[in-house]
């Protein structure tokens, strides 16, 4: 045997496995497709590493067993998180809704100290690592993988995928847990990109492009959920934080509700307005919420140029419902490509929510993102990484 266990990719699941398994004294070889390991970790956050969510919990998961990373959870907690990175001088700073960034650190930092981590307890990681094929043997896992055009065989006693989502190919992701996980049998929840910008075609589309680069502070909306965040309006669509959430719960033909003012009640700032100047028109007293250009454009469905006092009550309602009730039915997202995440994945009833292992077969591990567990976009992810990766090596 060549090593204790081996780990099938170099991000944050198998990086935090690698880590956690080194300080229990015991040896893995981690094998990234990637030149470098971290890939995504060095992306996220543009390039500063959302890396946890202080009030992360099972709340902000999608999964078709919800109660699944509980346990999870138990084991490595918020604070564990905290306190491993500060433990290697990486002090947390919150950015918005609990999302906490390196402090005058960045990406890069994070995935070196896991990096000097393996290398001081002399954990391998071989990257350029192309896995071709794995091989259950009676006594363990054959692992042959391609690296420079030359096949290397390695040899285990347990095995770990943690391989990742489907989201951005470019930066190497495959469907590798996936093909193997129906390989064996092992059920697929179908998957989907989540944490994606969506996209608007047809005759809404020109209104929607007329007002690129423009963000606006919104509470969207479905039948099952709400976020309030911004949303950025972008040549073919609808970006932002608050998009990027609902779209994880987005179905295609379904309609999303956009309130556009949601600190207030636009009926009663009308009411006011009429009685303390009702020759002021809606345009200016919409211009103290939006900008300009966003004002204008709402000239397709309000009528802008008159005065509130003179605003009929069907004209009132008109702007009651375009101000909190602006209706848009997506086309479609932009795909993996400019997904975060991935939503479905392995079925977890596939998994033991204790330890991670496959109750199928004995000794073989999955984590992260491969798995149908799906966090909010605000450091949740990451979270879910440390802690199936925590949990993993707690059992090779």
């Amino acid at each position: 045997m060549n090593a204790d266990a081996i780990i099938i990719g170099g991000g944050a699941c198998g990086l935090m496995c690698a880590a956690q398994a080194g300080y229990l004294g015991k040896k893995v070889i981690v094998l990234e497709k990637n030149e470098k390991p971290g890939a995504k970790i060095l992306i996220s956050g543009g390039g500063r590493c959302n890396y946890t969510n202080q009030f992360a919990s099972a709340e902000q998961f999608i999964s078709e067993n919800p109660h699944f990373i509980k346990s999870a959870f138990t084991q490595w907690t918020v604070d564990d998180t905290i306190n491993f990175f500060e433990t290697y001088g990486i002090n947390g700073k919150e950015k918005t809704l609990g999302q906490l960034f390196p402090d005058e650190k960045n990406a890069k930092d994070v995935v070196a100290m896991f990096t000097s981590i393996c290398a001081d307890l002399g954990q391998e990681i071989r990257c350029n690592a192309d896995v071709k094929d794995i091989e259950i043997l009676p006594e363990g896992f054959k692992v042959s993988y391609e690296k420079h055009g030359k096949l290397i065989a390695l040899t285990a006693e347990k095995l770990v995928i943690a391989t990742g989502g489907l989201p951005i190919p470019k930066m190497g992701a495959t469907d590798f847990a996936l093909r193997f996980a129906r390989k064996h049998h092992l059920k697929i929840i179908e998957t989907a990109p989540a944490l994606v910008p969506l996209t608007i075609t047809g005759k809404d589309e020109e209104w929607f492009a007329q007002l690129s680069g423009n963000s606006v502070l919104c509470e969207v909306s479905n039948d099952e959920i709400a976020f309030e965040e911004n949303i950025l309006f972008t040549h073919w669509g609808l970006s932002g934080p608050a998009i990027l959430q609902i779209s994880s719960f987005w179905r295609r033909g379904e309609v999303v509700n956009l309130n556009l003012l949601p600190h207030h009640n636009i009926t009663s700032i009308l009411d006011d307005e009429r009685k303390s100047n009702g020759k002021t028109m809606l345009s200016t007293l919409l211009n103290r919420f939006y900008t300009k250009k966003f004002t204008d454009a709402l000239g397709k469905f309000l009528p802008l140029t008159k005065q509130v006092a003179s605003l009929t009550k069907v004209e009132l309602e008109l702007i009651e419902q375009t101000i909190h009730h602006f209706k848009v039915k997506p086309a479609g997202d932009k795909g993996y490509d400019k997904a975060e995440v991935m939503r479905g994945g392995i079925d977890t009833n596939e998994i033991s929510s204790k330890t991670l292992v496959c109750k199928k077969i004995p000794n073989l591990y999955f984590g992260g993102e491969c798995l149908d567990v799906t966090g909010w976009l605000g450091g949740y992810n990451f979270q879910w990484a440390w802690a199936s990766g925590f949990v993993i090596a707690q059992n090779l």
